[in-house]
């Protein structure tokens, strides 16, 4: 399976510039999902690797091949869409094979692998059914499964599951993965969902208004964000942020925030002791935002605030706190008795905290390490 290459690639239609300047490699066999806002750029950057769009600047590579101007019939991928787009008047199989028929590859051979791929897609006792009698799952296993019998090098998929409830969503995140790893085919995958990018994805490439913001595995970009829009999109309940202020007093760093000041350990303080910056965003994930009732000892950071809403989940409740006239949002406890108007004290551990210029929204802190684990940016 081919590395596929984007070398200074940017795409503007009219005066209006969808991608800007992107640089990034996906390895052979490796499954690299692009995640976004709506009108990102992450679809058309799926549609420029398939050709079906045509870079304005820039090459794209198969290996050392340029593929830049190759059509997509040429390009040997397979694309599954966000609509099924199925034929209704023909059966699972004729789907299946209308593909292989269209290119008059051999029969038997076509016949051998369609019947391989229903069976690992669970679809080989619904191959004489037509879309109108199978189930939304279903169809998309057949969509699926008719960019599979293509054996192709490049798998594209965009928003597959969009369509999906939440369970279906579940379970083929799971089978869409498992097929990958058996299967070893370099692939890309399109999704406005931060959940599906971190449950799937080797990597991930964060796109914002055109440009590639980080490209990462989904550990080191929950934990090492390079600014402030990839650390509130990454995660669920997205990340608290707070506005606040550096004071530096000899080799000390303080942070001046929700009506309290706070040391950083040496480790943080290490990249931030030079420079004038001041004025700076503070960021706290709710899951490190703790009840003190139900608190880990290493937590010493104590705030108080009013309860403004309480959002319980299952396994767990989110309850949003005023505190100092900002917003916090805390993991408690599953169906706590917390409600709103109560007074509560929350507790946090200065090490969990990230910094973010508030001016450019860069990570202050990227480069320092934590828990003993340098964690890098990919170039």
């Amino acid at each position: 399976m081919p590395t596929v290459t984007f070398e200074n690639v940017s795409k503007i239609f009219a005066d209006y510039a969808a991608i800007r300047n992107i640089n990034f490699k996906i390895a052979d066999g490796e499954f690299v999902v692009f995640v976004g806002p709506s009108g990102c750029g992450k679809t058309t950057t799926l549609r420029m690797l398939a050709g079906l769009e045509t870079p304005s600047y820039g090459s794209i590579f198969f290996d050392e091949v340029d593929v830049t101007l190759v059509p997509p019939g040429r390009r040997d991928i397979a694309m599954v869409f966000q609509s099924y787009a199925l034929y209704p008047h023909l059966s699972t199989y004729q789907n299946l094979a209308f593909g292989p028929r269209a290119r008059h590859e051999d029969k038997q051979l076509t016949d051998q692998r369609i019947r391989e791929v229903a069976r690992m897609l669970g679809l080989d006792s619904l191959l004489g059914r037509r879309p109108s009698e199978l189930s939304g799952g279903q169809r998309q296993r057949i969509a699926l499964g008719r960019a599979m019998v293509r054996q192709p090098k490049v798998f594209l998929l965009d928003e597959p599951l969009s369509n999906l409830d939440a369970a279906l969503r579940a379970q083929m995140r799971i089978e869409i993965t498992d097929l990958q790893r058996r299967l070893g085919v370099t692939t890309a995958y399109v999704t406005h969902d931060q959940v599906e990018a971190l449950t799937m994805g080797h990597r991930i490439a964060v796109f914002n208004k055109g440009e590639l913001l980080q490209i990462d595995t989904p550990q080191r970009l929950y934990q090492q964000p390079v600014n402030e829009f990839v650390a509130t999109f990454i995660g669920s309940p997205k990340m608290n942020l707070v506005p606040g202020t550096l004071e530096r007093f000899d080799q000390s760093v303080f942070l001046k925030c929700l009506g309290r000041n706070t040391q950083l350990s040496d480790r943080q303080a290490k990249g931030l002791r030079s420079g004038d910056i001041s004025s700076v965003n503070i960021g706290l994930r709710p899951q490190d935002v703790h009840w003190t009732q139900d608190a880990p000892g290493r937590c010493t950071q104590k705030i108080r605030g009013i309860v403004h809403a309480v959002e319980p989940t299952g396994a767990e409740t989110f309850v949003i706190v005023d505190v100092d006239g900002q917003s916090v949002e805390a993991q408690f406890p599953s169906f706590s008795q917390i409600r709103p108007g109560d007074q509560v004290e929350l507790v946090f551990d200065s090490e969990d905290l990230y910094v973010f210029d508030a001016a450019s929204g860069v990570n202050l802190l990227s480069g320092y390490v934590r828990d003993g684990e340098a964690l890098l940016l990919s170039a």
